[in-house]
């Protein structure tokens, strides 16, 4: 691909604002995609990116999960599942020095050498990718900024001592447990967080993090990339890692990647070691001033390959890269899998033609999640193979039924259901393949179901076993209670003896508390009678809301978000009209991390409340239109739908007879005194202007409701003529009259026609209507 557009490399430490930045770069195009190394990162960042514009423009696609709306602008992938097809304006692919990466380097290399945005392309990393950039991208600007923070050296310190709100980092799953054990005999409990979680474990663990109900977390160098967490200190207790084929050291690059995790935005963060393990000489000083070896070759692939034959496909992932800083993959889990089945004489008779090789190929790249016998990996591809070749070109319902039944169970410890999310995302990444399930929205449905309740049980199994329910997570839940139950018994002095005492004796956790299922369940492993879990289970809830479609939501005129009759939040001024923020009501008993995700799903809808208002006004087609029209349709876009005529004359002086006809195809109206669009005066739209102008209006300006079938109202007091016409209502005289009633006035009015004979039109009585009249010919 020609290099003609823009290309950027954001080059430097963690912490520098990188992934920021590009969000903000790409939404300031009109269409976009983000490439991220991790599944985990994908989700957050589309979170942030819907909560700015809406989930309606937003596409999420990973390899286990697709979420595309209807038309989507901007795309937020694994940089694996990328749409590489689509055009799109901005392009940007985070952490490109994985382009090193002994096992996902090619893709990221091929995105480095071919993936192009039309108006603009940003590749964002560590500083050690400059000299490969300079040589592979020569038409780069490499751009730097410093890191928002200090990040200083603490030494080594032993783990009784670690500071709260630091993350302890080893490489090895008995590792991780063997200290988050000892944190929580020593420290009252720690979070863990394994790159095997799924998102909804991890997320649930991050909260007990984030919260403050546990002051440390326990993970691997899962955290390393990108994910955004209150972290003060990091410390590693190990230097060495399994990278899939050998025990080796980490290099200082990736030693400081995992450290700069420590301190956020402007905070100042530290790291350091777990006693007696010590860093290296100069890796602590390299660290703090961000130098490190460049990177010398990058992992490389053909993207040119040969689909004639079995053999043709193996010889063209074998072709050996020109240039001498590429390196070819030499043992990618998918070409290991296509060399192992081409040995296979069933498969060879079937993989015959390009078509077939090349769904011999996408088969061989469904992913290893088990991460079990290789051999047992390359059976279950066989079998799948052999379905979808066959003369049904479908996986057979009840083998896959089957198959999945058998995950489907939450008993076990940690390490069995992790293997069990391990086995299902199989099962999720083979249903978002649409061609090889049928129903496939059923059983996306279904095994997303699956990895929800075994994520469920996982965080129970880990919360069980790495939070003491005596530690400091145990006194704090037991003096929120304690409080509550003093309070009552304060409230009620004359209530029966036995009453108050059972209100000084409160369950382990006030009902309602976002760790009340937590709390229920150290109460059960403790000593005597359990305490019942609330039947209110919180992290189901919120959980179910944050994934929720938006038709589950509603809002009211006053601009009161609700999730049927509860009443969720409040739609608040934003930075414009129509960029309304939310402010959460009635959640005081959620915690931190749950109201957290609770009100970025709330802004989400309400950005989409905006985009499904203004649809008419954003299809394809209108953005195709001419100049001077689209000048016209911003002017409405502005006024959610109507405008001042006098505001728009350069933009209608310059409007072509076919461009005013384009135009009213699609229902906005030219007038003489107010430009409007006819279907967003129709009442469901009237509804959804009114909770817009109930945020971004002061309390007391926003207009009544109009009546249903109201042509005009009554100008109130105080009421801000803007906010009649941001409803559709704009003010003539002594009365705010609808849109298109006020065109079909003046028309009647330019023809001879006396006002008062005209007040029945106007909705008014006909001594108004000689002042309404005189302010439209005005």
């Amino acid at each position: 691909m020609v290099d003609a557009s823009p290309i950027t490399a954001v080059l430097g430490p963690t912490n520098t604002g990188k992934t920021h930045r590009a969000i903000e770069r790409m939404l300031s195009h009109d269409s976009g995609m983000i490439g991220l190394p991790l599944r985990l990162l994908a989700r957050e960042v589309y979170d942030r990116v819907s909560t700015q514009v809406g989930e309606a423009r937003v596409a999420l696609v990973t390899g286990e999960e697709k979420r595309v709306p209807r038309r989507p602008d901007y795309w937020v992938c694994t940089v694996e599942a990328m749409p590489v097809d689509l055009e799109v304006d901005f392009l940007a692919i985070d952490e490109i020095q994985l382009a090193a990466h002994d096992q996902r380097g090619h893709v990221f290399t091929e995105r480095l050498l071919l993936s192009r945005g039309r108006r603009e392309t940003w590749f964002l990393g560590a500083d050690t990718m400059r000299p490969l950039m300079a040589e592979l991208v020569p038409t780069a600007s490499i751009v730097q900024h410093p890191r928002l923070s200090r990040l200083a050296s603490a030494g080594a310190g032993k783990l009784s001592r670690l500071p709260p709100r630091s993350a302890v980092v080893a490489f090895s799953t008995p590792q991780v447990y063997e200290i988050a054990e000892r944190l929580r005999a020593q420290r009252g409990g720690a979070a863990v967080v394994l790159g095997a979680l799924s998102p909804r474990t991890r997320n649930a663990q991050v909260a007990l993090f984030q919260s403050g109900e546990v002051d440390y977390l326990v993970a691997t160098d899962a955290i390393g990339m990108g994910l955004n967490l209150d972290v003060r200190h990091v410390a590693f207790a190990a230097l060495r890692k399994f990278d899939g084929r050998a025990v080796r050291d980490l290099d200082p690059a990736e030693l400081a990647q995992i450290a700069g995790r420590a301190g956020r935005h402007l905070a100042d963060g530290t790291f350091g070691t777990v006693a007696p393990l010590a860093l290296p000489d100069g890796v602590a000083a390299a660290i703090e001033a961000h130098r490190f070896p460049p990177v010398r070759r990058l992992l490389w692939r053909s993207s040119e390959l040969d689909m004639s034959s079995i053999d043709a496909l193996l010889a063209s992932l074998r072709a050996r890269p020109r240039a001498r800083s590429l390196r070819l993959v030499d043992d990618a889990e998918d070409t290991a899998a296509l060399a192992r089945l081409a040995e296979d004489p069933e498969v060879r008779a079937r993989a015959r033609g390009e078509e077939a090789v090349g769904l011999l190929w996408e088969v061989c790249r469904i992913p290893d999640f088990r991460k079990l016998l290789f051999e047992s990996h390359v059976a279950l591809l066989a079998e799948i193979y052999g379905q979808l070749s066959g003369p049904s070109a479908a996986l057979d319902a009840g083998w896959m039924a089957a198959r999945v039944a058998e995950i489907d169970e939450v008993g076990g410890d940690i390490d069995t259901l992790i293997t069990r999310i391990a086995s299902i995302r199989t099962w999720t990444y083979i249903s978002n393949h649409a061609r090889w399930v049928r129903d496939a929205a059923a059983w996306q449905e279904r095994t997303r179901a699956i990895e929800d309740r075994l994520s469920d049980a996982l965080h129970e199994r880990l919360v069980q076993r790495f939070v003491e329910r005596g530690g400091g997570a145990g006194r704090r839940l037991r003096a929120a209670s304690g409080a509550r139950a003093a309070s009552s018994a304060r409230s009620s002095p004359g209530a029966p003896l036995t009453q108050r005492r059972a209100e000084a004796e409160p369950p382990a956790v006030p009902e309602g508390h976002p760790f009340a299922r937590i709390a229920a369940l150290r109460a059960r492993l403790a000593p005597g009678p359990a305490a019942p879990a609330p039947e209110d289970d919180r992290a189901r809830w919120v959980e179910a809301l944050v994934e929720a479609p938006h038709e589950r939501f509603s809002v009211d005129v006053g601009g009161r978000i609700f999730d049927g009759e509860r009443l969720l939040g409040q739609l608040a001024r934003g930075p414009t009209l129509l960029l309304p923020d939310v402010r959460l009501a009635a959640l005081e008993d959620l915690g931190a991390g749950a109201r957290s995700r609770v009100l970025r799903r709330l802004v989400a809808f309400a950005r989409d409340l905006v985009e499904v208002l203004l649809a008419p006004l954003r299809s394809p087609e209108v953005r195709a239109l001419p100049a001077a029209a689209r000048g016209i349709v911003y002017q409405l876009e502005q006024g959610l739908g109507t405008a001042a005529a006098r505001d728009a004359e350069e933009q209608v002086a310059e409007l072509a007879p076919e461009g005013r006809a384009l135009l009213a195809a699609r229902g906005i109206e030219v007038g003489e005194r107010v430009l409007y669009v006819q279907p967003l005066l129709r009442r469901g739209a009237l509804e959804r202007r009114l909770a817009l102008c109930a945020a971004w209006f002061d309390s007391g300006r926003v207009p009544a409701c109009p009546a249903p079938g109201a042509v005009s109202m009554a100008v109130a007091r105080g009421v801000d003529p803007k906010a009649y016409a941001a409803i559709g209502y704009p003010v003539f005289g002594t009365r705010a009259l609808r849109a298109d009633v006020a065109e079909r006035v003046l028309r009647a009015l330019a023809s001879g026609e006396p006002a008062e004979r005209l007040s029945g039109w106007m909705g008014c009585p006909a001594r108004e209507a000689p002042k309404v009249a005189a302010s439209l010919l005005g």
